[in-house]
């Protein structure tokens, strides 16, 4: 059996509750195998010609190729941002249970 196309897909939140609501909800929804909120960090960014600082939450959420339109879909009408961060890193190697479990874990239900 080949190990699963999974992704490390990663997004910031302006607090820790939005970061949370967002977590459970793409575990709920089964888009997302896991989501670990991190502690809050300091992102400093232009936007629109501005020099911008924000206290932020990051979140690195795990899925799949498949899923990960689902997860983008959800994640965008989910988040409080005009335009949010989401980027899709490929998961090159792990631990093939884990890997196998997030596949499992994403599998769209009916």
């Amino acid at each position: 059996m080949s190990e699963p196309d999974i992704l490390l897909v990663i997004t910031s939140l302006p607090d820790r509750a939005a970061a949370e609501r967002i977590a459970e909800t793409l575990v709920t929804e089964n888009v997302a195998a896991c989501v670990n909120v991190l502690p809050g960090c300091t992102s400093f960014y232009r936007w629109q010609g501005k020099l911008e600082r924000a206290d932020e939450v990051s979140l690195f959420i795990k899925t799949t190729r498949v899923a990960y339109p689902r997860l983008e879909s959800s994640l965008r009408k989910l988040h409080p941002y005009e335009l949010p961060e989401i980027i899709a890193l490929p998961v090159s190697a792990g631990l093939p249970e884990y890997l196998n479990w997030v596949a499992q874990e994403t599998q769209a239900r009916k």
